[in-house]
């Protein structure tokens, strides 16, 4: 893993947030956690969006939506989540994250670990964890985290603000990221942050010429394009959020490496993580994508996804992954 590199960014502070994480005590847990009527704040999605999708045997949430929900993936977001832990060395998010926040948002959760861990730091606060499927959703979490189906596309019917807004690998989820951005400005809190986590294409630091990374880049980028749901970094630029009223705070990315090959023992240990996340990812990414929307045949796509496999797992490869982290906080209007 390459130290992170900064982005040309203005570095702008607000008064309450730090870079370092302080060294306070945990807040003790409220007898009065949350209010009944922030308990129901969320619509629930409509009855058909809650239909199973099967498709070249794997199952998935909707007819839109290119990510599985099945069992397979459930265990791959398991170990990404912890691949991403040693960017910010150990911390849950790019900035500190006040003892004062009550409202905390997780938008995509997935199998809730950020949230729950978020919720176990932070007893005295509310923290609302939705996606557009309950596959991933464990049966138990810390009292303070309720897990809630909602797709983030429609109106958010929050009725309180948050003090912080979280989202992770969301990249090929919206078709309009500008209708999400400005639904966490309206219910964000002035001043307070949102941070916004998404990976870049599998890239390679000895790459062949015509190599299949290459075909499998191009290809789900065109599946995804055909999709309406573009993937890729593009929804992370200043001028993306600060159209919906977010000032960019800072930005940081990394290449987290795919494989042992870095010589720091921590760099290895995420490496060997995102290495697993990544290979039992390029079915999932990829599947639908090249299927539906590309008029490919399923053991096609399995064949370049083992193409592409032998070329990262080659030991001179030195294979990566960009990682983009982005800090924002709300506009006065």
């Amino acid at each position: 893993m390459s130290q992170p590199i900064e982005a040309d960014e203005e570095d702008v502070r607000p008064a309450h947030l730090d870079d370092e994480p302080r060294e306070e005590a945990v807040p003790k847990i409220s007898s009065d956690r949350v209010s009944e009527e922030s308990r129901h704040s969320t619509r629930s999605i409509k009855s058909g969006a809650l239909e199973e999708h099967f498709e070249n045997g794997r199952r998935y949430c909707s007819e839109t939506y290119y990510m599985p929900n099945d069992d397979e993936e459930q265990t791959r977001l398991a170990i990404a989540h912890q691949a991403y832990l040693p960017l910010l060395d150990g911390q849950l998010a790019m900035t500190h994250i006040p003892q004062s926040a009550k409202r905390i948002l997780d938008i995509g959760t997935g199998t809730g670990d950020w949230a729950i861990a978020v919720a176990e730091l932070f007893p005295n606060a509310e923290i609302i964890a939705t996606d557009i499927t309950t596959a991933f959703q464990p049966a138990s979490g810390p009292p303070n985290v309720f897990f809630e189906l909602d797709d983030a596309q429609d109106e958010w019917m929050y009725n309180e603000p948050f003090d912080f807004i979280h989202m992770r690998a969301l990249s090929g989820a919206f078709p309009d990221w500008n209708a999400i951005y400005t639904e966490v400005s309206k219910h964000l809190k002035l001043s307070c942050c949102f941070e916004i986590v998404d990976l870049g294409s599998i890239k390679l630091k000895e790459e062949p010429p015509n190599s299949y990374v290459s075909i499998f880049n191009s290809a789900i980028q065109s599946g995804a394009e055909k999709a309406g749901r573009p993937i890729g970094l593009d929804h992370l630029k200043k001028q993306v959020l600060e159209r919906a009223g977010l000032s960019v705070v800072k930005t940081k990315t990394f290449e987290i490496p795919l494989g042992v090959w870095p010589s720091d023992p921590q760099k290895k240990l995420a490496g060997k993580m995102a290495l697993i996340s990544a290979l039992e990812g390029l079915e999932a990414v990829s599947l639908r994508l090249l299927t539906k929307y590309m008029g490919w045949k399923g053991e096609d796509v399995r064949d370049l996804c083992g193409k592409v496999q032998e070329e990262v797992m080659r030991p001179n490869a030195h294979a990566y992954v960009p990682c983009q982290f982005v800090l924002a906080r709300k506009l006065m209007m």
